[in-house]
């Protein structure tokens, strides 16, 4: 799987309320709840996605409640991709569940920088920075969690193994 885009940037310990705030959690509308994504940041981040853009943040995003919202949010804006140094442990899988690639790499932070086009080969761990003609390393996703992400999410992923009844 390749992902390209923008990369947008937010530092250490970005976290669930800041991705979307409480005052939003009435629904889990994507499309709705990504129209908030990252309000309290930048109030205009919605606006400026371009759908496939990537958010590159520092460690421990998506630290905070477990709520699923918060991936489903930042789906739902447009962004393909997160990529952090360290992510809290509930985001990470929340984000896996849904659907959303995210990637941790401890170089690509600090380098790649704001509004960068970048691509990442998520099979084989490769970030290019096409902006800076930079490469950086990323752990890559064991191949069943590939093929969760691929799927569309957990649950997609168990109906189209037939492990669950429809």
């Amino acid at each position: 799987m390749k992902i390209k885009g923008k990369a947008w940037k937010f530092g250490d310990n970005i976290n669930t309320d800041e991705i979307i705030a409480a005052r939003y959690l009435n629904t889990f509308d994507e499309k709705e709840l990504g129209s908030y994504c990252m309000e309290d940041i930048d109030k205009d981040f919605p606006k400026k996605i371009s759908k496939g853009d990537i958010i590159v943040a520092g460690k421990n995003f998506g630290c905070g409640s477990s709520r699923e919202h918060a991936p489903i949010a930042i789906k739902g804006c447009g962004i393909s991709c997160v990529i952090a140094e360290s992510f809290a442990r509930i985001f990470y899988r929340n984000a896996i569940n849904i659907g959303l690639p995210i990637l941790v790499s401890k170089g690509a932070y600090k380098k790649i920088k704001e509004k960068n086009l970048i691509e990442i080969d998520v099979s084989k761990g490769i970030i290019n920075d096409i902006s800076e003609k930079k490469t950086y390393s990323t752990e890559k996703f064991a191949d069943f969690m590939q093929d969760i992400v691929n799927s569309g999410g957990l649950l997609k992923w168990i109906r189209k193994k037939g492990l669950a009844k429809r």
